[in-house]
């Protein structure tokens, strides 16, 4: 499975979207500032997830999430 995730930072609210075949231990590395993205805004908590068999299909809904219509999309539905 790989899994599309959107997190959000405590330190100042904002989100970050990306993807990963191990959900768990890529949150640990947001949180243990083992991120170079993230490093500087943790913690972090995992606000919602997705899980695709096809690879394609994720990499493809990860990058839609990163748009503009994406980031619309995600504010009025999921959080």
């Amino acid at each position: 499975m790989h899994y599309v995730y959107l997190i959000q930072s405590q330190k100042d609210k904002t989100f970050y979207t990306g993807i990963t075949k191990d959900l768990v231990s890529r949150l640990k590395e947001h949180n243990q500032k083992r991120s170079r993205f993230t490093s500087t805004k943790t913690p972090y908590t995992l606000i919602w997830y997705c899980g695709f068999h096809n690879k394609i299909k994720a990499y493809a809904f990860e990058k839609y999430f990163k748009t503009g219509s994406g980031i619309a999309f995600y504010r009025k539905h999921l959080i």
